[in-house]
C-alpha cells in the first residue's frame, strides 16, 4: 500500500484528500531527525512542516521509494529543493493560500508598532498606567505615511492594498523589475523612503541577514521594522540594538532566528511587538494550507503535474530582493 508520512497532526479535515485517495497515512511520533530518516525509508510521501529539517541525509535514505515531499508552508528553507530534484523526488509547497491571511497580520504588526500598543498594554497591565495623559504613548498615524514592501509577491500585494485602503502610499522592491506603481530598484532606496518596512522574502543565502546594521541606521527613526517572512532574514542582535539605541522607532516581528527563541535583548527592547509565528494562524488558512499540501500528494503520486511543485532556486548571489 502506499505510504504518506504525516510528521504532525494536522488540523480537523487537513488529511481528506490522502483518505480519499486509499492512501496509508502513518502518523510520525517523533521528529528527531534520526527518526524522520527512518521514516523517509518507508515512505512513498512525507507531509512536512517548516520545523522538520528535510535535508540530504533523509531524502537519500527515502530514495528511491519516496516521490513527493510536501511542506504545510509557503516557505521551504527546511527542505534541500536541490537535493530532492537530483533524486526524482517533487518537493511541493503551499501557494496561493496563506497570503491574505499572514498580510492581515503584517498590517496589525505595523498598525501596533507605530502606535506603540505593546508598550501601554504593558504599562497597564502592571498597575502603572496613571491616566490619561496628552503625552503618554505618543506614536505615528499610519494614513500618510509610506509603507515600504520588500518582496513583491502575492503576501506583499496583499499588504500594500491593505496599506492604501489606510491611506497610505505604497512603495516596493523586488529582485526584478515589477513594471508596476511604486516600483523602487533598490532597498536602500527603500529605506529612506519608508516609514514601516516590511520583509516578504524567501529565506535564501541572498536574503540572510537582508537587514542589519547598515541597513537600520539607513531607515528613518521614525520608522518601524515588520518581519513576518522567515526570522533570519533579519539580524536580531542589530535589530534589539537600534530599539535600544532609538535608531529606529519600533519592529513588529512575528518570526525569529532561533525559534522558538528570540534573541533576549528583543524581550524588552522599547517599541518591539513580538509574536510567536503566527502569521497564517486562522482555522481556515491552517486547514486550507493542510488540505494543499496533501493534494500535492495525491497529485504527485497520481502522476499528475501539480502548481504546489517548488522549482529548484537558482545558484544564490547577494542582491536586493
Amino acid at each position: 500500500m502506499t505510504t504518506v508520512v504525516v510528521t504532525a497532526a494536522l488540523p480537523d479535515g487537513g488529511t481528506d484528500p490522502l483518505v480519499a485517495a486509499g492512501l496509508d497515512v502513518v502518523p510520525l511520533d517523533d521528529r528527531s531527525p534520526a527518526a524522520l530518516v527512518e521514516a523517509a525509508r518507508s515512505a512513498d510521501a512525507l507531509v512536512t512542516q517548516l520545523t522538520d529539517r528535510i535535508d540530504g541525509a533523509v531524502l537519500e535514505a527515502g530514495s528511491p521509494r519516496l516521490r513527493v515531499v510536501a511542506n504545510v508552508a509557503a516557505g521551504y528553507d527546511n527542505i534541500d529543493v536541490i537535493r530532492a530534484t537530483e533524486l526524482g523526488i517533487t518537493a511541493c509547497n503551499t501557494p496561493g493560500v496563506l497570503h491574505e491571511t499572514t498580510a492581515e497580520l503584517a498590517f496589525a504588526l505595523a498598525l501596533m508598532a507605530r502606535r506603540r500598543t505593546t508598550d501601554a498594554e504593558r504599562v497597564l497591565r502592571s498597575g502603572a498606567w496613571g491616566g490619561w495623559d496628552i503625552n503618554g504613548f505618543l506614536g505615528h498615524d499610519l494614513a500618510g505615511a509610506t509603507m515600504g514592501i520588500v518582496g513583491w509577491g502575492q503576501i506583499g500585494r496583499a499588504l500594500g492594498r491593505r496599506a492604501e485602503a489606510f491611506g497610505m502610499r505604497v512603495v516596493h522592491t523586488a529582485r526584478r523589475p515589477t513594471g508596476e506603481p511604486g516600483y523602487l530598484a533598490t532597498l536602500d532606496h527603500l529605506l529612506e523612503q519608508a516609514d514601516v518596512v516590511s520583509l516578504h522574502v524567501p529565506l535564501t543565502p541572498a536574503t540572510h541577514h537582508l537587514i542589519s546594521t547598515p541597513q537600520l541606521r539607513a531607515m528613518r527613526p521614525t520608522a518601524v521594522l515588520v518581519n513576518t517572512a522567515r526570522g533570519p532574514v533579519v539580524d536580531e542582535a542589530a535589530l534589539a540594538e537600534a530599539l535600544h539605541a532609538g535608531a529606529i522607532f519600533g519592529a513588529g516581528i512575528d518570526v525569529y532566528e532561533d525559534e522558538p527563541v528570540p534573541h533576549p535583548r528583543l524581550l524588552d527592547a522599547p517599541g518591539a511587538v513580538l509574536l510567536p509565528h503566527i502569521g497564517s494562524a486562522t482555522v481556515a488558512t491552517r486547514t486550507a494550507m493542510a488540505h494543499a499540501a496533501c493534494t500535492a500528494v495525491v497529485d504527485v503520486l497520481a502522476g499528475r503535474s501539480t502548481p504546489a511543485a517548488i522549482t529548484p532556486p537558482p545558484t544564490p548571489r547577494r542582491a536586493d530582493p
